[in-house]
Parts: C-alpha cells; structure tokens; sequence
C-alpha cells in the first residue's frame, strides 16, 4: 500500500486526465483535432463551457486539498484578471449577478463622501433592453432605475437620450451593460458622467476581451491616458479593454461567457482602491476587518478598534460596517478560472472568426435580415470589413452572440424563424429580456410601487429588438461543419418562405 500521498495525489490527477480525454472530448474547442466530431443532428448549442483535461485536473486537484471556500486558487484567479485588465483590484464572487448587486451597493457605502454616495430615492440611469440582473440590483437598494432605449442595431443604449433622463441632485450614476460584446459608446458616456459628476458602472459580463479605442485628444478632455496591457493602436489613440474606463466593472464566469468557474463572477475596481474593502465588506456578510478566510488580524490591532457602539476592544472580525451578503464562491471554482483565463486571448480570436464567418455565408441574405453592426460602425462589407464614422472611436468586439434581426418586408417572422432553428437543435437566443418594463416583474413593480422606475421616451428601439431579434452562438467550441449547418437551415428556411409567398 502507497502511503506517499503526494504520489497517490500525483496518480490521481493522472487519472483523472486520461478520464477527462476519454468522456469530455465534444468540450474542447471547435479547432481542435482531439475534439469529438460533431454529427448533423446533435445538437449546436448557442453557448457552453469549453475545456480540456487541464481544468478538470485543476477542479479535482482543489478538491483533494479540500479547503473549499476562496483560498490559494482565489488568490490566483482574482491576480489573473488584474493582471489581465490592468486594473486596481478584482473581488471575486459567485455569479455575475451578485456582481453586479455588490457594484451598486459598494456605492451607497456610508464611507464614501455623502454628495456623490447614493441613497436611497436617488435615481441611476440604465437601458431598457437587456438582462434583467443588471437593473434588478438598482431597485434592490432602494434607488430608481431611468430608462433609456437601445439602438436595434448595435443592441446598446441610445446616448442621445442621456441628457433627458439627467436629473440634477437625484441622477448618481450610469450602469449599462455591452450587449452581447459589443462596446456601447464609451466616450458619450465617459463624457456624461464626468460633466456630472457620475459614478459609471460598466456591466461587462458578456463582453470580457473586449475593447474601445478613442483618439488621445477626446482620451484627454476625459483625464484618460494609458491604454490597458498588451493593447496599441498606434501613437494617436488610447485602447482599453471594456471594464477598465468606468468606476467599477462586474464580470461574469458562468458557462456561456468568455470564460468559466461552473458559477461565478467578479466585481473590478478600476482606480479607487478604497472601493475594494467597501465591495470586500460587502461580500463578507458586511463586516469591517478584511482579513481572508482562516487568517486573523492582518491589521495588527483586532482588539484595539474602537466603532459603532462597541466597547473599546471589540473583536474587529466581528465588527460589522455595512448590512452585508455572503457571495463568495469556491476555491474549486476559482481554479477552474485559474486555467480559463490562460486561454482567454483564444477564446477572443475564435469568437471573432466564429462571428465574421457567419456574416460573411449569410451576407446574401441581407435583403431580410439586419445585421448587428459595433458601436460607431456604419457599414460592413465582405472586401473592407467595417466602415467607421467620423468620431474617431472604434469598439472592438469579441462577440457573445451573432445578432439578427428580421426586417419588416421579410415573409417570415422571428418567432417562425426561431421556431425552425430549435425544431433543428440550433441554440437561439432572444436578447435576453427584451424591454424590460414589459416583463412580468417590472408591470407588477409599477402596479405596487409606482414611481419605481422611470423612462425617459418611447422605447421604440428596445421595442423593436424584443419583437424582431434573436442571436445565435459565436462561442470557442462551435466547428465549421456547426456553422455551415446554421447557415444552410437558415438559407433552406427563408429559400422556403419565399416559395410558400409566390404562389
């Protein structure tokens, strides 16, 4: 009997590959030649986890150690995105929802200036067509969301009605998302909130990998002057990754996204290190000391706080600042990240050529459908690629989804259309949940609680992207025979609508 248990950990993990190789191999990424073939009637997920024998490796190798809750491998993955990003700090948490829930909350913290700290009654402006989690937290701490429309084009938010929904002493932030990876306008926005004085909270969880670029003049008006690491776009532009030109940014880790930890998320600080023990507090139940899990009084001082009420002495691990939540994930999951995030510059690329080769096979059809187009683009076409207008600014998109919406003068709708792609086992998506104030939750919010939220037009934009658009899958392990088969059932299905409305 083996009793090292370093070589029986050893044998283990060695297992454990040679597992993962024979059971996991149609999770590896669509280049890849040990990658099980994929069949014509299998399903074509719009989305999933894409991984090889190193992550489970790493997840078992966590298990065995069995410390569980956020330790070594936290430590690692939260070094990984900063060192990524170029930011100040990365918190890590367990969804990008509670991210995004412990973002907006940071800012209400009664250690932040009273004037720029939101309260509750104060009003935060975000965009009507989206994911729900990235306004639900808004009204979770008591504040008022302002809704803005979407552009049906790029899928984010129209700028031009930013000064509308602006009200003076109560407007105390902008939290929007970059829908589907791609880049809402970052220097309208940048410019709004610093002519206010507003927090910006950039909603990056579909959008990791990508990147905006402005000229160095308008990066200037705005204080900004580095690019973010490994960015350049030559001596006249500053470039940064998205999640690195607000005030805080949250990211997300389930499945469909850039990368994975099974669960998972993560909250930036960008600059301002102080907002990272406000987030940390936040997340850990709301207590005041900052010491990880299984170490004490890293402060030097534990009993020699003197806060709130308390007794000179009191335990400060046992000190409470803020009215808190527990959103910490594992350390398994974090070394499942620790791994993903090496392969993020790949995954970034092959959601890119995934995206680009879609728009090129189904450029024929541009008669019926209207294609998604970045944030400043105006044109595409299969010789130049982009056209850009005159603003000098470019998103650079590593796309979650590949957009579409069907025209009015196409003979079909897009419900029709996704009802054939899910009878052929194709992942569609709508975008996410439309308009919000038509779901569900938000009309009953406005029957109980009027004056809940606000919306500053119509809605039309994010109207028309409820009713005409759906999105089909740009991720790492779609192959080409994946995507020749989407295009050939789309083409197949319009080719039919078309015969059923000439006869």
């Amino acid at each position: 009997m083996n009793n090292n248990p370093s070589e029986i950990k050893a044998k283990i993990l060695e297992l454990t590959r040679q597992y993962s190789h024979l059971t996991h191999s149609q999770y590896r990424a669509g280049n890849d030649l040990l990658r099980k073939k994929w069949v014509k009637g299998n399903p074509i997920p719009y989305a999933g986890r894409v991984f090889d024998e190193d992550e489970v490796e790493a997840a078992v190798s966590a298990t065995l150690d069995f410390w569980l809750t956020l330790g070594k491998e936290g430590v690692c993955m939260e070094k990984e995105l900063e060192k990524f990003l170029g930011i100040s700090n990365s918190l890590l948490v367990n969804s990008g929802s509670s991210a995004n829930l412990i973002a907006i909350s940071c800012l209400t913290s009664n250690k932040l200036d009273d004037k720029k700290r939101i309260k509750k009654g104060d009003e935060i402006i975000t965009v009507a067509c989206g994911f729900p989690t990235t306004v639900a937290p808004i009204i979770q701490i008591g504040a008022i969301p302002v809704f803005i429309d979407a552009n049906p084009i790029t899928g984010n938010p129209n700028c031009s009605e930013l000064e509308n929904a602006f009200n003076e002493g109560k407007t105390k932030a902008v939290m929007m998302a970059h829908a589907l990876g791609n880049p809402f306008d970052l220097y309208s926005v940048l410019y709004f909130c610093k002519k206010h004085n507003l927090w910006l909270i950039e909603d990056n969880c579909d959008a990791l990998g990508c990147a905006y670029s402005m000229p160095k003049s308008k990066a200037a008006d705005l204080g900004i002057h580095e690019n973010s690491p490994g960015l350049s776009d030559g001596l006249d532009k500053v470039i940064r990754w998205t999640g690195t030109w607000g005030d805080i940014s949250t990211q997300s880790f389930y499945p469909p996204h850039h990368i994975t930890m099974g669960e998972g998320g993560a909250v930036n600080i960008i600059r301002d290190k102080k907002l990272k023990k406000i987030a940390e507090s936040f997340r850990d139940w709301g207590r005041d000391c900052w010491c990880p899990s299984g170490t004490d009084n890293t402060c030097g001082k534990r009993f020699n706080w003197k806060l709130g009420e308390l007794e000179y002495g009191y335990d400060h691990k046992y000190t409470y600042s803020h009215l808190g939540y527990n959103l910490k994930p594992l350390d398994i999951q974090a070394a499942i990240g620790c791994i993903q995030i090496r392969k993020l510059e790949y995954f970034i690329q092959a959601r890119k050529h995934n995206w680009n080769i879609l728009r090129e096979k189904l450029n024929d059809l541009n008669q019926f459908f209207e294609f998604c187009l970045p944030t400043h683009a105006t044109n595409w076409t299969k010789e130049k690629g982009f056209e850009w207008d005159d603003s000098g600014c470019k998103s650079i998109c590593s796309w979650f989804g590949f957009k579409l919406t069907v025209k009015d003068n196409a003979p079909f709708s897009r419900t029709e259309l996704a009802e054939v792609l899910d009878k052929n086992k194709i992942g569609n998506r709508m975008m996410f949940g439309g308009n919000l104030i038509k779901q569900p939750a938000f009309v009953n919010l406005q029957k109980e609680a009027p004056g809940s939220f606000r919306v500053v037009s119509e809605l039309k934009g994010s109207d028309s992207i409820m009713m005409n658009t759906l999105f089909l899958g740009t991720y790492p392990g779609l192959t080409s025979e994946m995507i020749d088969f989407e295009v050939d059932t789309i083409k197949q299905f319009v080719e039919q609508k078309l015969n059923e409305n000439s006869i």
